[in-house]
């Protein structure tokens, strides 16, 4: 156990995941699947995503290990520019990101031009998949949505990305050990987490969630520290058709440990093939059932 434990904090957890395929609906997996992970902040800088000159991030190096194990390539970029280039070139999009990206911002990395974001919308609803982690959901905010005052209220006139992805960040109290509740055993990667788990991350408080979401993990506020889950429980992790696209989110992923997590390593694997086609899931929309006061947000 001691060891395992090591493993999982140094970031070599990904390799004890071999029994973990990418490619359960494929008899061959005959071709390698080729992602796109846009890690720029425009905003917030999360440490999990901050580079040391030119070395990869330790997300970006977590994805990129995953991707030899598991035969997919991964791309990882925070120059926002690549989105006018040729998107053919990629099956799915992983963000983990901050903030208007068509504006420079904190990081100061090239920026998406509005024509990019356009083009990575139209890819994902005309078929490519799309994942992100954490804060992006804290990416390219409804109009007048992250304001002081209107931050905790449902927005009809939500940004499209954010329509597309299927919920908005809200805000988040301090990091805490909090419990998953897993609504989706079938989803590819969940079947062994459980009915439920509990993990050590930052939580996000979450609105603007779209009503075709298939909810995946419920976070349960029960007995959490601070205002910002003072709401029954709601959507963590879902899923959802966009289009002919998939699209996957999950709000886990602010701590470096969360990324070397067998249990997060897991979900995010089968949220990437279910994206790309490679793992069959119908996500049916089901938040009325598991999340019935979903849309009730924390006090001011």
């Amino acid at each position: 156990m001691k060891r395992r434990q090591m493993l999982l904090t140094t970031g070599m957890a990904a390799l004890g995941l071999s029994h973990f395929p990418l490619g359960w609906a494929r008899a061959e997996q005959d071709k390698q699947r080729k992602l796109l992970m846009f890690t720029k902040s425009s905003g917030f800088e999360h440490s999990s995503c901050k580079r040391e000159g030119d070395n990869l991030a330790h997300n970006e190096r977590v994805m990129t290990e995953l991707g030899r194990q598991h035969n997919f390539e991964v791309t990882a970029t925070k120059d926002g520019r690549i989105f006018d280039s040729d998107l053919d070139a990629y099956d799915a999009f992983f963000f983990y990101t901050t903030g208007d990206l068509t504006q420079a911002g904190n990081d100061k990395t090239p920026p998406m031009s509005p024509q990019g974001k356009e083009r990575l919308l139209a890819a994902v609803a005309a078929g490519k998949g799309f994942l992100a982690s954490h804060c992006g959901a804290d990416t390219f905010h409804s109009p007048a949505g992250h304001l002081e005052g209107r931050a905790r209220e449902r927005q009809t006139d939500v940004d499209p990305y954010i329509a597309m992805l299927g919920g908005e960040f809200i805000s988040h109290g301090p990091q805490q050990v909090a419990r998953m509740v897993v609504t989706a055993r079938q989803f590819p990667g969940c079947g062994e987490l459980g009915e439920s788990f509990e993990i050590n991350d930052e939580w996000y408080s979450l609105k603007n969630f779209a009503d075709d979401l298939h909810v995946i993990l419920v976070q349960d506020t029960q007995g959490m520290d601070g205002k910002d889950y003072h709401r029954p429980p709601y959507p963590a992790t879902w899923a959802r058709l966009h289009g002919k696209g998939r699209v996957f989110y999950t709000s886990m992923g602010h701590r470096e440990d969360v990324w070397t997590d067998e249990r997060f390593q897991q979900l995010v694997l089968g949220g990437l093939a279910w994206a790309v086609g490679d793992a069959e899931f119908e996500p049916r929309p089901n938040m009325k059932e598991v999340t019935p006061g979903a849309h009730v947000m924390p006090p001011a």
